[in-house]
């Protein structure tokens, strides 16, 4: 049986001594359920902070008003400010974090239901993700954490930006 995601990133964690800390909107927790899932995952996991409202956000993970008001919570420079206020917070070496529509209601015209963006932070820089997906909520919700969690792989394979 293949290893899950989480069970990748966490073996490239832990051989790297590196530290991850999250920051969860839409999926409300589950990138730090399955996170924990994994045994071990002390080794590499700081922690977590589900932040559904704006001012939860603003107050927990360091997001500016400006920001919200400007971009809203989907957004790239959001999810960006959440993940780095997360890595700061926590005091982690890297941090992901998820805000998206989930459905079946929110959307937009130009943020239809299943917009997610996904922000990483590390000591090396700041990236963000975007994804429509079409699934219903619980999908949604998946979709997002998969793509947290290959977010992750690809950075720390070196397939991201640098």
């Amino acid at each position: 049986m293949s290893e899950s995601l989480e069970e990748q990133v966490g073996g490239l964690l832990r051989e790297r001594g590196l530290t991850l800390a999250l920051a969860e909107s839409c999926t409300g927790g589950l990138l730090a359920n399955r996170v924990t899932d994994v045994p071990g995952s002390s080794a590499y996991f700081v922690g977590g902070v589900v932040a559904y409202a704006y001012e939860a956000k603003v107050g927990l993970l360091s997001v500016t008003w400006d920001t919200l008001r400007a971009h809203g919570a989907v957004s790239r420079e959001t999810v960006i400010e959440m993940a780095r206020g997360a890595r700061v917070a926590l005091g982690a070496d890297l941090a992901v974090s998820v805000s998206g529509i989930a459905g079946p209601g929110g959307g937009l015209p130009d943020k239809p239901v299943g917009t997610t963006w996904i922000g990483l932070s590390t000591t090396e820089g700041d990236w963000a993700r975007q994804f429509v997906w079409d699934g219903d909520r619980a999908q949604n919700k998946a979709y997002s954490a998969d793509a947290a969690f290959q977010f992750l792989l690809d950075y720390l394979g070196g397939e991201v930006n640098k």
